[in-house]
């Protein structure tokens, strides 16, 4: 299961020393509804290897400071950094590269 994030824990969730998935969000959100499921598939899929993280953009403030302006948006960190951004849904396919280039790199 994604691990949810909040403005206490995002620091030491990107800083966690393995590559990092996060999705900002929210409920009234249809896209994020949409790719929900994919991001639940990835968490299991990546377990141990990806931090795969949902940050509900409606109870944080974490995207403001990475210039999230439009959700879903997917951001990819590699040391605490982010190195891939994705705005919008996206096929699982597209996201599975995403995290597998974070693991390759």
């Amino acid at each position: 299961m994604a691990l949810e994030v909040t403005d206490a824990t995002f620091e030491e969730t990107i800083a966690s020393g393995k590559p990092v998935m996060i999705d900002f969000w929210a409920q009234w959100c249809g896209p994020c509804l949409m790719i929900a499921p994919t991001v639940e598939e990835l968490s299991k899929e990546y377990d141990g290897k990806v931090v795969v993280g949902k940050v509900d953009v409606d109870a944080n403030m974490s995207g403001s400071k990475f210039g999230v302006r439009s959700i879903p948006t997917l951001l990819f960190f590699k040391d605490g950094k982010v190195v891939d951004k994705h705005v919008g849904a996206a096929p699982k396919d597209v996201l599975k590269r995403k995290l597998d280039s974070l693991l390759d790199a």
